[in-house]
């Protein structure tokens, strides 16, 4: 049985937090005091990651970090609400960033500041965002960033098999960075071949579906498929289309991660084959997803969708 391995968000910002915090802010005299609960009231959140910070200049203050696989418009409101409640906590200022990890588009735009008003009444809430496709792979290695190591696949330049080589080697030099190994694995089969990144590391799809990581990306599968189990629920009963929903989500979340997984090897996959994978079950999609490791040529997925 594969090594469970704690790789969300807290487990690689706790890995270095003085340097994480000093290249968030660009202040370099900033040091971590403490990594605090963020488990408000009412809110219970993997991703968002509260550091108690201390500055000789203005004192202590929060740094309150909000780490998103992908930007979604609700992020704004949920930061102005996260802030409030941090600073009505701690009873201390609150500095919110949100980090992007991939982006959805290349025509999006992220705003920095969530606003509203009611009557009059103007509500606002500043906070900086961080796009990490924009960022320079080259700081990573220059500023020795460890927290960033697993995404160097999908930085600004990082898609090339000599940084994934040098990340490689950065993380094994560490004990405790040696099972962030997995998570740079994964990033990097966003931009990378598989059998390179088999080549040259560890792939551990186990350790990967454990990780917070894995679970957004099925997300986008199971948010469909809930919205289609609803609709029927309607007609056949809630509880019924809840968990035809679940169900179907989970298996089109399966089918997205795969799918991506060939495109990268193989190329633009031919409609047909492409229905028949979306269509599998969820059991057979996740043999279909170690099986593809092995695969050399299209002809091999061919050959195995023509048994199952």
């Amino acid at each position: 049985m594969a090594k469970k391995a704690d790789i969300g968000s807290k487990r690689l910002i706790s890995l270095a937090p003085d340097i994480w915090v000093q290249w968030i802010t660009q202040q370099s005299h900033l040091q971590v005091q403490e990594i605090l609960n963020t488990e408000f009231q009412w809110i219970d959140r993997e991703s968002d990651v509260l550091l108690k910070v201390y500055s000789p200049e203005i004192g202590e203050f929060l740094l309150l970090n909000e780490l998103q696989l992908r930007y979604h418009q609700r992020m704004p409101r949920r930061l102005r609400a996260y802030t409030a409640l941090a600073e009505e906590r701690y009873n201390l200022k609150v500095y919110p960033v949100l980090i992007n990890i991939l982006p959805q588009s290349t025509k999006q735009i992220i705003p920095n500041r969530y606003e509203s008003e009611i009557l009059g009444i103007k509500a606002y809430q500043d906070y900086q965002v961080i796009n990490l496709w924009e960022v320079d792979v080259n700081l990573v290695f220059e500023q020795k960033i460890s927290t960033l190591l697993p995404f160097v696949p999908i930085l600004q330049g990082g898609n090339s098999e000599n940084n994934l080589r040098l990340a490689v080697t950065e993380l094994r030099k560490d004990e405790q960075l040696k099972d962030l190994e997995p998570l740079l694995s994964f990033f990097a089969s966003f931009v990378l071949d598989i059998p390179l990144i088999q080549q040259i590391m560890r792939w551990d799809m186990t350790v990967l579906r454990e990780s917070p990581w894995y679970e957004e990306i099925l997300k986008e599968g199971l948010q469909q498929g809930e919205q289609r189990g609803l609709q029927q629920g309607l007609q056949q009963g809630l509880q019924q289309g809840l968990q035809q929903g679940l169900q179907q989500g989970e298996q089109q979340g399966e089918s997205v991660l795969v799918l991506r997984q060939l495109t990268k090897r193989f190329g633009e996959i031919e409609f047909s084959m492409r229905e028949k994978i979306k269509k599998l079950p969820t059991t057979e999609l996740e043999i279909l997803g170690e099986s593809l490791l092995d695969f050399s040529q299209i002809q091999d997925l061919i050959d195995w969708l023509a048994v199952h």
